[in-house]
């Protein structure tokens, strides 16, 4: 009888196992639990991952190596180019000082042999010449280097009083002729600004003079000037005396004719000088003066 009732509660304990249904249990790992056994699944989903992550690796890697290459040589061009332009600046430094410095000798030698050899005033016209080249090749700053290289030079060679001649009679006009040149300036401006600065130049050589001289050579002229005017009334049978004002007019009026007619020579013989050199592009002629040429 035991043995009949053990043989049948096995039998209803495998029965049950066999036809009972699997329960399932909420888990963030498992989907579903069975008392059968299973074999464990390979998941190729992190294979393909590890694959798609060593390959994106791989690139990114090349491609950071490509990055830092590429920067490389841009910095590598960018040092080259930076060094190539701080050698043209030291070249154009070096060629404006060359220059302004052989037209400085230039000029106070050709000045120094003329006033030494009393002929001066065939040359006179070309003493400003090289200033106005340094002007206009050079921009301001070479003129004026040029002017007080040229200075310098006379007053070592010269002395203080043909230096002082050069600058008030030549140098000024000339930088001042190359300045408004390289600006641009039409002719009416600069025949009318370089008539004052010759006019007012003439003036200090003629005060500077006197002062030298110990005599007043400014009423010399004026002098001058009223005997002169006095003798021409007589001869015109007026009996009129000319004031000072008269006579300061007339000294004024004839010293701004000189120096316009000698600017406006400078300025035609300088624009046929600099256009055979090759600068015309550089100036800015009249229409008549440009068909000529």
């Amino acid at each position: 009888m035991n043995l009949l009732k053990t043989i049948h509660h096995q039998s209803t304990i495998t029965q049950f196992y066999r036809f009972a249904p699997t329960r399932s249990f909420p888990s963030s790992s498992y989907s579903s639990v069975s008392l059968s056994p299973q074999r464990p699944i390979i998941s190729l989903v992190s294979i393909s991952n590890h694959r798609r992550c060593s390959a994106f690796s791989s690139v990114s890697g090349a491609s950071i190596y490509g990055n830092q290459e590429d920067g490389k040589k841009e910095e590598s061009e960018r040092n080259y180019a930076s060094a190539e332009e701080g050698d043209e600046v030291v070249y154009q430094k070096t060629l404006r000082l060359v220059e302004c410095a052989m037209f400085a000798a230039v000029t106070g030698l050709v000045y120094f042999l003329s006033n030494s050899l009393a002929i001066e005033n065939y040359f006179g016209c070309f003493f400003s010449l090289p200033i106005v080249i340094s002007s206009i090749r050079w921009n301001i700053a070479g003129g004026r280097k040029t002017m007080v290289a040229t200075v310098m030079l006379l007053f070592i060679l010269s002395g203080p009083v043909k230096a002082l001649t050069y600058f008030l009679t030549h140098g000024l006009v000339g930088l001042a002729l190359g300045s408004l040149w390289r600006m641009g300036a039409s002719w009416r401006l600069s025949i009318f600004v370089c008539t004052m600065v010759r006019a007012l130049g003439l003036i200090g050589y003629v005060l500077t003079s006197s002062f030298l001289i110990r005599e007043n050579i400014l009423a010399v002229i004026t002098i001058n000037i009223h005997a002169s005017l006095s003798y021409v009334f007589t001869a015109m049978g007026l009996n009129i005396m000319p004031s000072m004002s008269l006579i300061y007019m007339i000294f004024g009026t004839v010293l701004l004719l000189n120096s316009g007619f000698f600017v406006l020579l400078l300025h035609l013989l300088y624009s046929i000088f600099l256009t055979r050199l090759g600068m015309k592009s550089s100036l800015r002629l009249p229409a008549w003066l440009d068909k000529a040429i």
